[in-house]
């Protein structure tokens, strides 16, 4: 397997605020995930970008699900080449789901996916302002209407594509690699404390 360009931080260098912010998560997750100690060699691009990553897919307002977020993510991914992001979301996306195939099934083709017809309008436009944002036109948002997305859900379609477009760029340059416990995640049924 690839290593990563470069070292991922040590928890005891960094500051208090994102050493305190990663634990939490440690703790939550079980594990670090590869892309906090990768980020937090500059720790103002870290706050930046999980200040924005917070506020783009921990938002509670609109329709957009949780699943629905992971899903953009996963798909626009996969179109960028991105493996870190894949893996990552697509176990992300597997869990907030509860479906072991969806991430697999999306990231190969989204248009032969077990999804509804309200993901698909919203993998549509995803894909296009992944690939072609210069040509988004008026008429593409009439789809994603017709689904009962408004123009903020929109706004945050695209917004989440265009973030992780990004995020993809500087994990796969960086060489940054999945953490293996992600390749597992929401595939097996969890085990019962």
């Amino acid at each position: 397997m690839t290593t990563a360009r470069y070292p991922l931080a040590e928890l005891k260098d960094l500051p208090d605020d994102i050493r305190t912010a990663i634990l939490a998560v440690q703790e939550k997750a079980g594990f670090v995930p590869n892309v906090f100690l990768g980020l937090a060699r500059r720790p103002a691009e870290w706050r930046a970008f999980f200040a924005y990553h917070d506020a783009l897919m921990l938002k509670e307002e609109g329709s957009l699900t949780k699943g629905d977020r992971e899903m953009i993510v996963t798909v626009t991914s996969a179109a960028n080449q991105c493996l870190y992001c894949v893996v990552a979301h697509g176990a992300l996306l597997r869990i907030y789901e509860k479906k072991p195939l969806v991430a697999d099934q999306v990231a190969v083709n989204y248009r032969k996916a077990d999804i509804t017809q309200r993901q698909r309008a919203m993998l549509d436009f995803a894909m296009k302002v992944c690939e072609n944002s210069h040509a988004i036109e008026d008429r593409d948002f009439a789809p994603l209407h017709a689904h009962g997305f408004d123009d903020e859900d929109i706004w945050d379609i695209a917004a989440i594509t265009a973030f992780f477009g990004l995020s993809n760029r500087l994990a796969s340059f960086s060489g940054m690699q999945p953490n293996p416990e992600f390749f597992l995640m929401g595939r097996l049924p969890r085990e019962k404390k």
